[in-house]
């Protein structure tokens, strides 16, 4: 499938699964024109990632790449209109005829995803989808992806995991954890959240302050106090190295 130059939006929450699809759209060619975050006023929003998502600008700056932001109430009928409305500024402003999404297994988000785009006349590529969940959470660090978890919501989750990025040891305990307690390693039942901090297509690190808070038995959040970009080197092209996937 020829995909170059193909002129696409990506859904970007700021987390790793849709940082590493829009990785992926670059590999193979994509013309990205647009991030479009959708923030909900929910922390339970049924399709939309919440915690740190308010960082998004600071990461689209480190991108280098515009950012279409739209609040939303976060419950299940009204966020489906507001992504449509966000899809549809992409298309006015942008003239998108694809999106990419970090859909990895929720069949309800990639459902109505393709749904609003195919009201509005796009083409949906969800690199992600179906992949083994061990194998992807390797990937994302072998790659050069720096990520943090900015909540946990799991029974075998130690909160010692929050608000640092996580590097291969880091991911293996997890792999390991999630056979043992039964939850998902690449978090898409919930348990955790997730922040890039570094990528390889990230111009500037996004570096983060903050402190966590307990909010249940097996709940926690990694509350950002502070964020700022520091400046890192790039090659000749404007961009670091993104190695192949």
């Amino acid at each position: 499938m020829r995909y170059r130059g193909l002129r696409a939006a990506a859904l970007f929450s700021g987390g790793k699964d849709s940082t590493y699809a829009l990785h992926w759209a670059f590999l193979k060619g994509f013309s990205v024109e647009v991030l479009v975050t959708l923030r909900p006023e929910r922390s339970d929003s049924w399709m939309f990632h919440r915690p740190a998502v308010e960082l998004t600008p600071l990461q689209a700056e480190a991108l280098g790449l515009p950012l279409i932001v739209r609040g939303t109430s976060g419950e299940k009928n009204s966020e489906l209109g507001d992504l449509e409305d966000a899809l549809r500024e992409a298309v006015d402003e942008y003239g998108v005829y694809g999106v990419v999404t970090g859909a990895l297994l929720s069949d309800y988000q990639r459902m109505n995803i393709n749904f609003v785009a195919h009201r509005l006349g796009l083409k949906v590529y969800s690199p992600l989808w179906r992949k083994n969940q061990a194998s992807y959470m390797r990937d994302l660090v072998r790659h050069g992806f720096k990520f943090l978890l900015t909540s946990i919501n799991a029974y075998g989750l130690p909160p010692r995991l929050l608000g640092r990025p996580l590097g291969e040891a880091d991911v293996e305990e997890i792999i390991a954890r999630a056979k043992r307690y039964g939850f998902n390693p690449a978090f898409e039942g919930g348990e955790a959240e997730t922040l890039v901090v570094d990528a390889p297509l990230f111009r500037s690190i996004l570096r983060v302050q903050g402190h966590v808070e307990k909010k249940g038995e097996f709940e926690y959040l990694y509350v950002v106090d502070d964020a700022w970009l520091e400046e890192k080197e790039v090659t000749g092209f404007g961009r670091p190295a993104a190695k192949e996937l």
